[in-house]
């Protein structure tokens, strides 16, 4: 059987030490085995002499692939120290490597092959003692030493599974670290993405619209040519600072405050731009009270990315704004535009106007519509929740 636990691989130095503490561990045994032998039948025979060191070296060596088959090498090893006092060393070592698996039906092999081992040992060699103590001595023994080598395997297996436990929770929380690392890497993508989408998106579509009358109208008298232009350069222009003010946001240090965001105060402005650079925009709105941030900031976002894409998908066509909605109410936001008189080359499109849009939206718990009507044109609503702070307010103080 082949083992797959996860152990660390040993270095020559490493299995050195370990077979040379085997043997230095079954020199004792041998120099004893020796000299009962001389006390009893004289000189000892070229067995011990020869053949016993001679397996014990077999044994040590077969010791190196203790790790790849720990159970047939343990017994074979085992079953070897039977004739062999010079290999009990080496079957110690072997019954403490099958421990450090912590197995135990592997272990209890290996440990009856141990006890059975010893006690032949004893009758191959002929060194029993006398009558009186011939039974419990030659199990109690080898028992105890069986012992002691499962308790130091035991220690190791366990010292081992704590170490790789450890590997595997610090190797699982630099996954977990990773991980976030990973999101809040993508998150901030995200953010930057949609501030430079909501912010050079609407100025680009703009100057794009203009350049495409240029491009489509031939009629235009000198006067109106230079309005193009000038609005083409001054979008453009105003474009580039946008783009520096979310460069500099990007690039401040984290106790920097962000500069303030548009909010629903300037969205008359927001139209006033656009219908200055040719987009024909209605603007109505029968909302007097002034909404929190968030709310306002999400409509202003809505408001211009409604804008952005008629200009970049209408041009010409009539725009229709309308915002309406009061306190602890809702806010109702409708962007409508005809049908485009015009088809000039559009500009690529992100694809990504609307989706961004729709997670504003859903963050801030409103509802987003948007779709095709049926003389040509398209339309947008929305509608966010808007709190009635003074309400708030006067619950909190009561």
């Amino acid at each position: 059987m082949v083992n797959t636990d996860d152990v660390p691989r040993l270095g020559a130095w490493q299995h050195a030490w370990r077979l040379t503490v085997a043997a230095v561990v079954s020199l004792p045994v041998w120099l004893s085995t020796l000299a009962l032998i001389r006390s009893r039948s004289g000189e000892p025979g070229s067995w011990v002499l020869v053949g016993d060191p001679l397996v014990a070296l077999a044994c040590l060596t077969l010791l190196r692939w203790r790790r790849r088959w720990p159970v047939a090498v343990a017994v074979t090893v085992t079953v070897a120290s039977s004739v062999s006092a010079l290999a009990t060393g080496a079957a110690l070592l072997a019954l403490c490597s099958v421990a450090t698996r912590r197995r135990p039906a592997e272990i209890g092999i290996v440990v009856l092959a141990y006890v059975t081992a010893s006690r032949l040992a004893g009758e191959v060699y002929a060194v029993q003692g006398s009558a009186d103590s011939t039974g419990w001595v030659q199990v109690v023994v080898p028992a105890l030493t069986a012992g002691i080598a499962v308790a130091a395997g035991m220690a190791v297996g366990a010292r081992r599974a704590e170490v790789r436990s450890l590997r595997e929770r610090a190797e699982s929380a630099e996954r977990e670290q990773s991980a976030r690392a990973a999101q809040v890497r993508a998150l901030e993508r995200n953010r930057i993405a949609r501030e430079m989408h909501d912010v050079l998106a609407h100025r680009i579509s703009l100057v794009a619209m203009q350049a495409g009358v240029l491009d489509h109208r031939g009629d235009l008298s000198a006067d109106e040519n230079r309005v193009l232009v000038h609005g083409i350069a001054e979008g453009a222009h105003q474009a580039l600072e946008e783009l520096r003010e979310v460069l500099g946001v990007l690039r401040a240090g984290p106790g920097r405050p962000e500069p303030p965001q548009p909010s629903l105060d300037r969205v008359p402005e927001l139209v006033a731009d656009t219908r200055a650079s040719g987009l024909d925009v209605r603007f109505t709105s029968t909302v007097t009270a002034a909404p929190p941030d968030g709310v306002g900031r999400t409509c202003y976002r809505i408001v211009q990315e409604a804008l952005t894409n008629a200009a970049k998908h209408a041009p010409g066509a009539v725009v229709r704004v309308t915002l309406d909605g009061t306190a602890g109410g809702t806010l109702d936001i409708g962007v409508r535009n005809g049908p485009a008189p015009l088809r000039p080359a559009r500009p690529p499109a992100s694809g990504f106007g609307l989706l961004g849009l729709g997670e504003r939206i859903t963050v801030a718990g409103g509802e987003l519509g948007h779709r095709p009507t049926p003389d040509g044109g398209y339309v947008l609503t929305a509608r966010l929740p808007w709190p009635d702070g003074a309400a708030r307010r006067h619950e909190r103080g009561a």
